[in-house]
């Protein structure tokens, strides 16, 4: 279970499917919150997956016809053209976009080339793939609003879930705080969540306890832990950190 979809069902805020928008054919006005997803490779992929997951429409864009068609049928909608290329850009009405990613993180200059024709175009949100900290920068300085490096991100992300093998998965909230699904360890097993008082002994607030892919939201006092139980806990990091281990 994601923590992500987890914490949305919490809230009561699951996003609904989004209307459709984006039609076959010729290039049409967006609806809000539609993506653009330049570049159709592993990364590009992955991530138009995902926001289609989520119920958003998702513009795929390579100038590789034979990725474009391959992926025709799985994406809203798919185009072939050359993101460097401005009037190519402006005949899809790419500006009317919310947000365009751009994952051609391999090629600096197509990179650069394509991120400050679309702030130009007027696309409000650029996020793009950088493969070292140094494209990063000079991505920032062209214009972009957010820059991800993945190989770098899946590293830390591996380094924090060998480092903490019981924490699950973990959204950031602030510069201390996190929503974490960590695992139940065995010292709790067999224990009620009074018993348990993870709020006084670890200064964590309990959300929801999970149970075989099952979320009990606001568990009773009684609640009984049993192995494999994980439970979804907000509080300071070393908090967290200290309940993990």
């Amino acid at each position: 279970m994601k923590l992500r979809n987890l914490v949305s069902r919490i809230s009561g805020s699951e996003r609904k499917p989004a209307p459709s928008g984006l039609l076959s054919g010729s290039a049409t006005v967006p609806m809000s919150r539609e993506f653009a997803v330049v570049g159709l490779g592993r990364f590009g992929v992955s991530l138009a997956r995902t926001l289609l997951e989520r119920g958003f429409h998702v513009l795929g864009i390579d100038k590789d016809q034979h990725l474009v068609d391959y992926y025709a049928e799985e994406l809203t909608q798919t185009i072939a053209l050359d993101a460097t290329d401005e009037h190519a850009l402006r005949e899809i009405d790419i500006g009317s976009f919310d947000t365009v990613v751009v994952a051609i993180g391999d090629h600096l200059e197509d990179n650069v080339l394509a991120t400050a024709t679309l702030k130009d175009l007027g696309v409000r949100q650029v996020v793009c793939k950088a493969a070292s900290r140094r494209q990063k920068d000079i991505l920032l300085r062209v214009g972009a609003d957010r820059v991800v490096q993945p190989e770098y991100d899946a590293g830390k992300h591996l380094g924090q879930q060998l480092a903490k093998p019981n924490v699950i998965e973990q959204i950031v909230i602030g510069p201390v705080q996190r929503c974490s699904l960590v695992k139940v360890t065995e010292s709790f097993i067999g224990r009620t969540l009074q018993e348990a008082d993870f709020e006084k002994r670890f200064n964590v607030k309990v959300i929801a306890v999970v149970r075989n892919e099952e979320a009990d939201v606001n568990p009773p006092p009684d609640h009984l832990f049993q192995e494999g139980d994980m439970i979804v806990v907000f509080g300071h990091r070393n908090d967290i950190a200290r309940l993990a281990r």
